[in-house]
């Protein structure tokens, strides 16, 4: 049975929010622990020290750019070539901000671009609502299939990173406690909280748009989200949605985007390359042949 059809048939978004899929107990576990322990730290220490906000800002930010910069511009739309050290540096932080290895990652967003809007949509609210495409999805749908989705990704240089998920989150939730309680809360659970909703945000609230007819793009640009996603771009999700090939997702002057400035400047110290920029006019378009081919 396909992953679509096992999906289909299970409904997950019928269940109980505190039943996982298979193999998801660890998710859950994950998620329930960091949100558990940032309410504790809230809690023990509601205001951090200036140095350790700005470290816990630093470390949020440079995860951001991991994920949006990487994982989403780089390895799931091809739309920039990064240089292999500046790729591995960045899909590091993006482990370490708890976005989950760069395979994972890929092959459920190539998931979404490829049935968006969809039943077949794992991460949409047109199926279980905000809280489904906020948060649940990600223990109750499953992983999408990585021979499927990413089958260019399916290779040592990518994979290793399945077995250093664990030791890096560990150190993510841990290492902070070297700086105290202080630094335990506010550099391990707290940080990851935020960056969790940060990313949880562009599945729902920026899905949650009213289409021009049934079945049609229900992606938006949410301003306010701009700043919860520390100026790198994600909010600009209609943009995106409309030329997914594109490494730049604040198409307009006004449309921050410190992603695209980030590529364009390693772009031009040749740490990058190959990168796609926005056509005047463009309409929505597909994803790369791969992924089309793995419909």
């Amino acid at each position: 049975m396909s992953f679509r059809e096992q999906f289909l048939e299970s409904r997950p978004w019928a269940r109980s929010w505190w039943r996982p899929a298979p193999g998801e107990n660890k998710t859950l576990f994950w998620i329930a622990l960091i949100h558990v322990t940032a309410v504790i730290g809230l809690i023990v220490v509601p205001l951090p020290s200036w140095p350790i906000a700005l470290a816990a800002l630093l470390l949020t930010w440079i995860g951001g750019l991991g994920t949006t910069v990487c994982y989403h511009r780089g390895l799931a739309h091809k739309s920039v070539k990064l240089n292999p050290a500046v790729r591995s540096l960045l899909t590091f932080f993006a482990v370490l901000n708890g976005s989950g290895t760069p395979t994972g990652w890929t092959a459920n967003h190539r998931l979404h671009h490829a049935t968006s809007d969809t039943v077949d949509d794992i991460s949409s609210p047109l199926i279980g609502g905000f809280w489904w495409a906020h948060l649940r999805w990600i223990w109750q749908a499953g992983q999408a299939s990585i021979q499927k989705y990413c089958p260019d990704l399916d290779q040592p240089s990518y994979r290793i990173w399945d077995q250093l998920q664990l030791p890096i989150m560990a150190f993510s939730f841990l290492g902070g406690l070297a700086f105290g309680l202080e630094g335990f809360f506010w550099l391990g659970a707290i940080r990851l909280v935020f960056a969790l909703h940060g990313q949880c945000f562009v599945n729902s609230i920026c899905h949650m748009g009213t289409p021009d007819q049934p079945g049609r793009d229900t992606s938006r640009n949410v301003v306010w989200l701009a700043g919860w996603h520390l100026l790198q771009g994600e909010n600009w999700h209609g943009n995106h949605h409309a030329q997914p090939w594109c490494a730049r997702l604040g198409l307009k002057a006004w449309q921050v985007d410190a992603g695209w400035w980030v590529i364009v400047t390693l772009e031009k110290l040749g740490l990058a390359h190959d990168v796609r920029r926005p056509r005047e006019g463009a309409g929505a378009t597909s994803l790369p042949e791969l992924v089309l081919d793995s419909r």
